[in-house]
């Protein structure tokens, strides 16, 4: 499977990222000529290599001049859209000087419609376009939930201007020719400190950030400045997952993308390798383990409440007789359960015990695969559990229920006839 990595171990931004697909090896000239399809002038890249504590990188840089230039294809612009943008991307710049633009006024305010005009009135690939617009989607979601507004009355600010729309039609025109068949994260650098945007100082993460990145594994404090802005975040959010545990990876190629800001404590710069992935076969999965102590508890109701855990998804359950303070004798109640039934068996395990606490534990379940056929036997259809270890049969066994449902018909032993049946399973094997 031929994946993308992305190790954000000092963040990511729309200019880190699209010099760390150039560096992987994605043409200059091949993302210009695309993004002239764009139909938007005003801008142009200003692309170099460089060095960040030794390594050397290829840094982007976004010039533009909106303001001066009217945007073509674009029908209806407001009036407020005809002035000039600031910069977005702060934390990777040493001031607004580091992306050219010569005049900032007043921020161009474009909504979602905005974006979704320019994008679709160009001569950009379906599969580009659509990408884009996700990315720009994840950004006006989060903003509408960060301000509590409706999504058509969100205006973007720094993620409308041009330089913006740049990073994110360029980004989606890097993994469009690179043909990648998954997209993976690291756990990802969100920085520390405060951030000055549209609205004014804003903590780091900045909350449209925080919204976008969430279920994401990520990291604070690594760096004193904003490391992930939200165009980062929502090119992560719209295209990529977390590197499953078990994935081994074989890199193929790796790039770097140079922020503009100068960090001496860590060199700032986004990693992305080009590589092969394979997953150990494995039949696993995490899950929890819940127990509690109990000391005063009538045991006639036991029966009772393992009924229930059972009845809630519990995959097994038991009691440990064992002596707690003062040497009072007592019960440990434990229960193995997937992750979506904690809170349930959790529940029943407060109402229905005399508990006042829970030891949750969550482990590593490792399984083996498991099938179920049901065969013929003298003594009718029977259903068998196979279960497989790297595809070879380890063990077959019967239902239990059925075979003592047998051996009370013939007046056999249960224990011939779970033998016969085994024996007969595994010759058929």
């Amino acid at each position: 499977m031929r994946i993308l990595y992305y190790d954000c171990f000092s963040g990511i931004s729309g200019d880190m990222n699209l010099g760390a697909m150039i560096d992987l090896g994605v043409s200059r000239d091949y993302l210009v000529d695309n993004l002239k399809k764009l139909n938007i002038d005003g801008w142009r890249l200003e692309i170099s290599n460089e060095q960040r504590h030794g390594i050397t990188g290829t840094k982007v840089t976004v010039v533009t001049d909106e303001g001066n230039t009217p945007l073509q294809g674009h029908s209806h612009m407001h009036d407020h859209d005809r002035v000039h943008d600031h910069v977005h991307d702060h934390s990777h710049e040493e001031d607004h000087k580091n992306r050219g633009n010569a005049h900032h006024e007043r921020p161009v305010h474009r909504n979602l419609s905005d974006i979704e005009e320019i994008i679709t009135g160009s001569q950009l690939a379906p599969k580009v376009s659509s990408l884009a617009l996700k990315i720009f989607r994840r950004i006006a979601e989060a903003e509408a939930a960060v301000h509590n507004k409706p999504l058509d009355e969100i205006h973007f600010h720094e993620v409308g201007a041009i330089d913006s729309i740049i990073d994110i039609v360029g980004a989606a025109i890097c993994l469009d020719v690179l043909s990648i068949d998954r997209v993976y994260v690291s756990v990802i650098e969100l920085g520390s400190g405060m951030v000055r945007c549209e609205h004014g100082l804003l903590p780091v993460p900045a909350p449209a950030t925080a919204r976008i990145i969430s279920g994401y594994p990520v990291h604070t404090g690594g760096v004193d400045f904003e490391a992930t802005t939200p165009t980062g975040a929502a090119i992560i959010a719209a295209i990529a997952e977390p590197l499953p545990l078990d994935m081994t990876l074989v890199i193929e190629k790796s790039g770097y993308g140079i922020g503009q800001k100068l960090n001496p404590s860590r060199p700032n710069l986004l990693r992305v390798y080009l590589a092969q992935a394979t997953t150990q076969e494995r039949h696993g999965h995490q899950a929890c383990l819940i127990e509690c102590n109990v000391d005063d508890m009538n045991p006639e109701t036991t029966e009772y409440i393992m009924s229930k855990l059972f009845a809630a998804g519990a995959g097994d359950a038991w009691i440990t007789p064992v002596i707690m303070k003062k040497s009072r004798p007592a019960l440990t109640l434990s229960v193995i359960c997937e992750e979506e039934n904690k809170e349930n068996i959790s529940e029943i395990l407060f109402t229905e015990s005399t508990t006042i606490g829970l030891r949750v534990t969550p482990f590593a379940k490792e399984t083996l695969q498991r099938e179920f056929e049901e065969i013929d036997t003298p003594y009718g259809k029977v259903m068998i559990k196979k279960s497989y270890f790297n595809n070879r049969l380890v063990s077959a066994k019967p239902e239990a229920d059925r075979c003592a449902e047998i051996a009370g018909k013939t007046g056999l032993p249960m224990k011939q006839v779970m033998h016969e049946i085994t024996s007969l399973a595994l010759k058929k094997s």
